[in-house]
């Protein structure tokens, strides 16, 4: 049996709910790689057609081609939410914990002549971001120290969440109880079971929606450092080499760009050195007189 054959057999069941094509498939993945550079291996059939047969039952539709007509049609909204629906938003505070400490250290050496930047490319619900706001609000001992964040993420409805900044406590159970009672505000009456995050420590962040895969990004500064965690193992190896090429120029020469834990840039060691545990800093490109001395050459002089 071929491996298109096997897809079509695991697709197409009597016990859908809706008509599900190994056609309807193909076109789904190539719609998510154009739309988010997300790349859909066959093992995916089962996730896509459980996340997406919601949006048909809510649309009243009767097949994924039907969808997928619609999505042809060029709604923006419809297109956010197909984004939304097959982007995994998997994310907690203090995710991988020891990047932390590096940035604050990091923030506390470069703040002296300014404001730092940092950027939060895949903010997910926004744990990230508010994250890295606790740890250098708890270093400078403010809630409003020499930092600026920036928080992006392609899926609008997770930014949504992610500004609102409302959380189960069941998110935050395992802080330190002193972080949560001086970070979040306890909710009440309908509001029980949930917490919100201070809006002095929201005051810090700055969120907006930023597609990586957009020809152009709408971003003016360089950054401190990139939080770029988790995001490009959905990438293809091309796709990886034109998101780390972009955000190396909006990262500034002596700043860091964090990973995942599950990644490493050993195929772009062109852009990126190693500097700690999936922590990079760019690599430092060799001026005409350095290359020149390399080669045993050095320039005339009269």
């Amino acid at each position: 049996m071929t491996s298109d054959s096997r897809v079509a057999a695991d697709i197409v069941s009597d016990k859908h709910e809706f008509r599900f094509t190994l056609a309807d498939f193909r076109q789904i993945c190539r719609l998510i790689y154009e739309r988010a550079g997300i790349k859909l291996s066959d093992s995916k059939t089962s996730m896509v057609y459980s996340r997406l047969s919601r949006r048909l039952r809510v649309l009243g539709l009767a097949s994924f081609a039907e969808y997928l007509q619609l999505l042809e049609q060029g709604s923006e909204a419809e297109w956010t939410v197909f984004v939304g629906s097959l982007t995994t938003h998997l994310t907690s505070f203090y995710r991988e914990p020891h990047h932390f400490p590096i940035m604050v250290k990091h923030v506390a050496s470069h703040a002296r002549n300014g404001k730092a930047l940092l950027w939060s490319c895949a903010t997910s619900t926004g744990e990230e971001p508010y994250t890295m706001a606790i740890a250098v609000a708890e270093h400078f001992e403010s809630f409003n120290p020499p930092v600026r964040i920036l928080a992006t993420d392609v899926d609008t409805g997770v930014l949504e969440m992610a500004s609102e900044g409302v959380y189960p406590v069941d998110r935050v159970r395992d802080l330190p109880e002193r972080t949560v009672k001086k970070y979040f505000l306890k909710g009440s009456g309908e509001h029980a079971g949930f917490v919100r995050v201070r809006p002095e420590l929201q005051r810090m962040i700055s969120f907006h929606q930023l597609n990586l895969l957009s020809p152009v990004w709408p971003l003016k500064e360089q950054y401190d450092a990139i939080f770029c965690r988790n995001v490009m193992i959905y990438f293809d190896r091309p796709t990886q080499q034109k998101v780390l090429s972009k955000c190396l120029r909006h990262l500034k020469p002596d700043g860091l760009f964090f990973t995942g834990h599950s990644e490493n840039l050993n195929y772009a060691a062109d852009l990126f050195q190693s500097c700690g545990n999936t922590v990079y800093r760019p690599r430092a490109i060799p001026t005409t007189q350095s290359i020149m001395d390399t080669c045993g050459f050095r320039e005339c002089r009269a």
